[in-house]
């Protein structure tokens, strides 16, 4: 396999050093405007070639496929074009800047019949996945919340939001772990430093079964948090994705409602106060394993699991975010919820999504 990653930025260099690792790469060529940039990735790996212009690669029919590491407005030229010239893609997150954008995209692939994966890498961390058992296997019972914080001081990014940033991390697990799309958005935010770029926001997802998330994402926290709390009707579970040892820490706490009661002064909720356990996980790069099922899904034809309709979802509810950004928190409906049939299919494939326009 001959893969080229396009920018060499904040996230390429990480893509070239897991490519470089793999026996299944025999050719890696590094793109980015900044001959600086180039420079480093050369005296990192002096096997990788080097280039400054993207297009010189389109033409070239032994490059099997590309890494799009580039600002997100970028994304969508970036990646029709090496879809139009038969090109695999892997595109970081978030997928593009619009639902239109990006349901365009999975249509060329399709009709390219080449594989086009968005990079969700939390959905390949043994932390989540480990989560997602527990959830199918119902021990934590009925889903009735959850909370999701994701902050740090800064980066702040010049050209996006910090949930365009930051939530779609939150926003590809939780639909990864609960396997629903939410019917509407409320977001609210502040911009404190660039009008109109909001450094701090609290997003509410609102699901058709009465389950509800908030996921908040800040630039603007004296500490580093990424934290997720899963509230079930039978146990809760908080995953600490900074906590070293035991990310994942399972309450067998609750609140128990009397089965019966003859009048109010009867009725007492009963709190439940159990143990609390950490169950093992698995000790592995993410990205490796994210890099290594992109290369599998090229050579064998597969599905990815964070496949085009992955990034769809996360993008038509960053859409609406920003719409009730606007609106002042306003409810808003995400876009296409209604035309969108989907299944899910465990164990490293991906869910079948059709979306009916119209």
């Amino acid at each position: 396999m001959k893969i080229a990653i396009i920018g060499c930025g904040y996230w390429g260099p990480n893509l070239v050093r897991n490519f470089v690792q793999s026996n299944k790469v025999q050719e890696i060529v590094c793109c980015d405007l900044d001959t600086k940039r180039l420079d480093r990735m050369k005296s990192l790996y002096p096997t990788v070639g080097v280039l400054t212009d993207y297009k010189a690669l389109l033409d070239r029919p032994d490059l099997n496929a590309v890494a799009i590491a580039t600002p997100v407005k970028t994304h969508y030229p970036i990646a029709k074009d090496f879809l139009s010239h038969g090109k695999h893609v892997l595109l970081e997150k978030p997928f593009t800047h619009s639902y239109e954008t990006a349901f365009e995209l999975i249509k060329l692939a399709e009709e390219k019949a080449v594989t086009l994966m968005i990079d969700h890498t939390f959905e390949y961390t043994a932390a989540v996945n480990k989560i997602k058992t527990i959830i199918e296997n119902g021990e934590l019972g009925k889903i009735l919340y959850v909370s999701s914080i994701r902050a740090n001081l800064g980066l702040f990014q010049p050209d996006i939001n910090v949930v365009w940033d930051l939530a779609p991390h939150d926003i590809s697990t939780l639909l990864y772990l609960i396997g629903e799309t939410p019917v509407s958005v409320n977001c609210q935010g502040k911009a404190h430093f660039h009008p109109g770029i909001e450094d701090v926001a609290t997003t509410t997802l609102n699901f058709k079964n009465g389950m509800i998330a908030f996921i908040h994402s800040s630039w603007l926290d004296p500490n580093k948090i990424r934290r997720t709390t899963i509230v079930g009707s039978r146990r809760m579970l908080v995953y600490d994705d900074i906590e070293p040892q035991e990310k994942i820490k399972i309450y067998d706490k609750g609140v128990d409602v009397p089965p019966y009661y003859d009048t109010y002064a009867d009725f007492h909720f009963s709190y439940r106060y159990g143990d609390i356990y950490s169950p093992r996980i698995d000790d592995y790069e993410p990205l490796k394993k994210e890099c290594d099922h992109f290369i599998e899904c090229v050579s064998r034809g597969m599905a990815p699991l964070t496949d085009g309709y992955s990034g769809l979802r996360v993008v038509s509810i960053l859409e609406a975010t920003n719409k009730s950004l606007k609106l002042s928190g306003r409810a808003v409906q995400i876009q296409g919820v209604r035309d969108l049939n989907k299944k899910y299919r465990n164990n490293g494939n991906s869910y079948l999504m059709a979306a009916n326009q119209g």
